[in-house]
């Protein structure tokens, strides 16, 4: 009984996450049918105008492939860069005896505290001093600065989870310290790697913030201000294009969730050992 009652609830909850997206689909394939019988449910003919931004440009607007590409760089460079900052800081706070360790991670803690929003100003200060505001190099730098200290955290507490023994093996081999990380360690962690690097890939493709106010520029527009652009738009805007968009953007988080849904689990875990 109680089981029966755990999965009716876990249904219930599941269609209440699920219905924003079944309404999204059933609207469009609705919105993408015309007929010429008012009131009359079967279409006449299908039609693709809403799905013509996947092979021209809407005026004074880039091509969505660009923009797509635009944001595969986004979050996949800045997915490369957290992956390598947080795995060797993580390693050095968890294992060598850093000077003010404990104040670092504190202050990284608090670091993360500041909402984005809080740290845009400073952001977009230090980018035009540095020459990489409206770049996306300087996106995927702040986007990275701002991730770094969950990553840090996160990779920090899967190293607490690789026995000693293991590294003082290698150590006793005649392993330099590098080595040892790097063929020892650093396979023990994996999953903690595969679950940092799909949450950052996901974080990097919903960012709408930093690419707004740091990279407005059109040739380095990404999909969320593309979107959100459809919706800014004051001479025209039309709802079906948007909710086409809306679909294109979102299937790549909804395939990377259906297939990784587990890796990203293990960040909750607090680790594993393998």
């Amino acid at each position: 009984m109680q089981s029966k009652l755990r999965n009716l609830v876990i249904a219930v909850l599941l269609g209440l996450t699920s219905l924003p997206l079944v309404v999204m689909l059933i609207s469009l394939l609705l919105d993408t049918v015309t007929t010429t019988r008012p009131g009359s449910l079967v279409p006449d003919r299908f039609t693709l105008d809403a799905w013509q931004f996947l092979w021209s440009a809407p005026p004074g607007r880039p091509s969505i492939w660009i923009t797509t590409f635009n944001t595969i760089v986004f979050a996949g460079c800045s997915t490369l860069l957290l992956l390598a900052v947080s795995s060797t800081a993580g390693y050095a706070l968890a294992r060598l005896n850093v000077p003010f360790r404990k104040f670092f991670l504190a202050g990284v803690l608090v670091m993360h505290a500041f909402p984005t929003v809080t740290l845009i100003i400073a952001i977009f200060l230090i980018l035009q001093m540095i020459g990489l505001y409206n770049h996306i190099g300087g996106v995927i730098l702040a986007k990275t600065a701002l991730d770094l200290p969950l990553g840090i955290w996160i990779m920090k507490g899967f190293y607490d989870t690789v026995p000693w023994e293991i590294e003082m093996a290698g150590v006793q081999d005649g392993a330099s310290r590098f080595t040892v990380w790097r063929k020892l360690v650093l396979p023990q962690i994996k999953p903690g790697l595969m679950a940092l690097g799909i949450f950052s890939v996901i974080s990097g493709w919903s960012e709408y913030i930093l690419p707004q106010v740091l990279a407005p520029r059109n040739d380095v527009q990404v999909l969320s201000v593309y979107l959100a652009a459809l919706i800014n738009n004051d001479t025209h805007f039309d709802f079906h294009v948007f909710k086409a968009v809306g679909l294109f953007y979102a299937l790549p988080i909804f395939v990377i969730y259906l297939f990784f849904q587990n890796k990203l689990m293990t960040i909750y875990g607090g680790g594993t050992k393998g």
